[in-house]
């Protein structure tokens, strides 16, 4: 009984022992995924198994893929659902697919060593035990909240009967993932195995397992888990906890999180069937709502960023990474190299400024440690990827370099020149400026070809985004390579032409300025950062100005004013500050007063100082139309000059870099969902009031007379 070898996945073998091992193994895929044709294929052999017990013993789901398991349901599949019908139906099907392995007559094992998400999990759920290798790559998780829907093959319903229900609701709620250990403490897993010989440590498992009555492994939780869980008021207050964490973190604007701990409090415990369809009817709601499209839109912008269609150059091999300047900035990228085994030189001129890079880089692998991200082992063993020392000739030997010396054109081209100097001539040098021109650095080196911009945003360790800029000599080896080392540290990467402030400052820019001229009408601190968080935006413009540092701010304000000239002058309130001794968060005065690193809110003293007496009546629509408009209106030139190669580039950055409110889907979806005919009219009623600040750009203009989206006149097409 077997499938022949030219199948598609999943295929079916039974062995001598009488194991039936059902593979995943996709050859045209590099992950593997449910879509429609393998759910198909898998339930036949399902039913296959079910008239053959008789024969065989048990049952193992297994990956013919060296390092993953099941990466999920088809996402293309999940995008052309037709209506809230169509999802219910589609998610009905696979929990009947799901169902059917859990009845199977012989014992079920999902043994998984790589990647499992979603579906995965979902399948894993169905079987009667669960095994793991410890490899650091083998993760669960279920990520479906983050595309705006919950786990719908079966996945709300039995992880909770299977963890317990705070366990359940700390993946469910978050779609974060965990490695192989915390599946096995939560009682997810039955068993974990070294990767080293792991299929015959799964063959022995199944054969073991085949010997015994169902029902032997169940893991028995804590007394205080079922205690808390076990009657009304328990469950109650886990459920009003989880909420209010919900509402804190999202401001309840994504629909998905609330609507699974309705679910589950409806549900949870109680008959299955009630249950898996309640499950089933709320994936469809879900999946009709425009949250969930333009998560799903994000989700294709974050795979389209892996690739770079346009550039047919090999990347080159990056094995040591070099790291020049060790402050706050050099530490955190030394620190996620490391994280990711890659070998690290960090060169500064200051013995103080080499072991405050080192203790930052420490500091940070010490908050993993404290937040059971990794083992004090572990981090003992990445801090030793890291060396740090005064001598140039540190960093002769290594494959890229990333320059983070202070942000003055003259140090950074006299550093560049110089060490350029003494690196092999095949290596890449790069520079993390934030707004000075990359393109003016190229010309102190003798090999601009080997060099571009790798911008990394603060704090590193967090901040998703890079964005790599190519000045007109940067080769398309260099940009392969660089973006290859960024996939490889975690990040999204956008690729950008040399301009100023690039893409994510240009367009804070002129949004943080609006906010300074609010500012100065009078219009207080807590309105204008209470309608950006309304909106949205993780934080306000007027925090995010002490966040980033007002002083440094003020730097990337004048480097746009010069640029681009009045319409991006300085407001009045900001300007009043050059010099001042506030300067945000990292001295504790700015905007707002901090104590021991906690904001204790608006300092009224500086109402006094910028010369504004606040209590502005300010309609809150007109504030957000301001802040909005001014970056809507910036993206559109940034297009218009091939600054970014689409309007995707543009929203990706924002999301990724700026925290842009993912459910809206971007800066110029949201755009183009308002209509540039809208947004001409608003804007000229702006500048009619405001001037030149507000002239509308060319290109939004064109799009709204074209009567055309921003994402019909800016599709793909990464720059050049």
């Amino acid at each position: 009984m077997s499938d022949s070898p030219n199948r598609r996945s999943p295929l079916l073998n039974v062995d001598s022992d009488g194991l039936a091992w059902v593979t995943f193994a996709d050859p045209d895929r590099r992950l593997n995924v449910l879509d429609e044709e393998v759910m198909a294929r898998l339930s036949r052999h399902v039913d296959e198994l079910r008239g053959q017990a008789d024969r065989v013993r048990a049952v193992v789901f297994w990956s013919g893929k060296p390092d993953s398991f099941v990466a999920g349901a088809d996402v293309d599949a999940i995008a052309e659902l037709e209506g809230p019908q169509d999802a219910e139906e589609k998610s009905l099907l696979g929990q009947r697919i799901f169902r059917a392995i859990e009845e199977l007559p012989m014992p079920t094992v999902c043994a998984v060593h790589g990647i499992c998400l979603g579906g995965g999990v979902e399948l894993a759920l169905a079987c009667r035990h669960r095994v793991a290798s410890t490899h650091e790559k083998t993760k669960f998780g279920l990520p479906e909240v983050q595309l705006g829907l919950l786990p719908g093959w079966g996945g709300t319903t039995r992880l909770p009967r299977l963890v317990g229900l705070q366990a359940a609701l700390d993946l469910v709620l978050t779609g974060r993932t965990i490695s192989a250990s915390k599946a096995r403490r939560i009682g997810f897993l039955t068993r974990t195995y070294p990767p080293e010989g792991f299929r015959d440590s799964v063959r022995t498992f199944a054969l073991e397992m085949s010997e015994l009555p169902p029902g032997s492994s169940r893991k028995t939780r804590s007394a205080r888990d079922r205690l808390l869980e076990g009657n009304p008021v328990g469950r109650s207050l886990v459920y009003r906890t989880a909420r209010s964490k919900v509402l804190k973190e999202t401001g309840g604007h994504y629909p998905a999180p609330l609507l699974i701990l309705d679910v589950l409090r409806a549900t949870f415990p109680g008959p299955l069937d009630r249950a898996f369809a309640r499950e089933a009817n709320a994936f469809g709601e879900l999946a009709a709502t425009s949250v969930h499209r333009h998560l799903l839109h994000l989700f294709r912008l974050r795979e389209a960023a892996k690739k770079l269609p346009a550039i047919r150059a090999e990347a080159g091999d990056v094995d040591r990474l070099g790291v020049l300047g060790a402050g706050v900035m050099g530490g955190g990228v030394a620190q996620l190299a490391a994280s990711n085994d890659l070998e690290v030189r960090m060169r500064d001129i200051r013995d103080e400024a080499v072991s405050g890079g080192l203790a930052h880089a420490r500091s940070l692998f010490r908050k993993r440690v404290e937040r059971r991200r990794m083992t004090e082992a572990e981090a003992e063993r990445k801090m030793e990827f890291i060396v740090g020392g005064l001598d140039l000739h540190l960093v002769a030997n290594v494959d890229l370099l990333v320059e983070a010396v202070v942000e003055r054109m003259d140090v950074k081209k006299q550093v560049l020149a110089e060490v350029e100097g003494v690196m092999r001539p095949d290596a890449i040098i790069t520079t993390n400026t934030s707004s000075l021109s990359v393109q003016e650095m190229s010309g102190a080196l003798a090999r601009p070809e080997r060099f571009c911009g790798l911008h990394f945003f603060n704090p590193v360790h967090r901040m998703p985004l890079v964005e790599i800029i190519r000045t007109s000599d940067t080769s398309d080896e260099t940009v392969a390579t660089v973006h290859a080392l960024s996939l490889r540290l975690g990040k999204v990467p956008v690729v950008c032409r040399d301009g100023p402030g690039f893409l994510v400052n240009r367009i804070l820019g002129p949004y943080l300025n609006e906010a300074g001229w609010l500012l100065s009408e009078g219009v207080s601190i807590e309105a204008i950062d209470a309608v950006a968080l309304d909106f949205g935006m993780p934080m306000g413009p007027i925090r995010l100005l002490d966040e980033v540092g007002i002083d440094i701010a003020r730097h990337a304000g004048d480097t746009l004013h010069s640029a681009f000239g009045e319409r991006m002058a300085p407001a009045p309130v900001l300007a009043s500050l050059d010099g001042s001794q506030r300067l945000g968060r990292k001295n504790g005065s700015g905007f707002y007063r901090y104590e021991g690193g906690k904001d204790k809110g608006v300092d009224d003293s500086v109402y006094v100082e910028i010369g504004v007496a606040p209590g502005a009546d300010v309609d809150p629509a007109e504030i957000r139309r301001r802040l909005v408009l001014a970056m809507i209106n910036e993206a559109a030139r940034i297009l218009d000059e091939g600054i970014v190669g689409s309007a995707g580039d543009v929203d990706l950055g924002m999301i990724m870099g700026t925290g842009f409110p993912p459910f809206r889907g971007g800066l110029l979806r949201f755009a183009d969902e308002q209509h540039p005919r809208t947004l001409l009219e608003r804007l000229r009623a702006l500048e009619d009031v405001f001037g030149t600040r507000f002239e509308p750009a060319p290109a939004l203009v064109r799009a709204a007379e074209e009567n055309r989206l921003f994402y019909d006149l800016f599709p793909s097409d990464p720059p050049r």
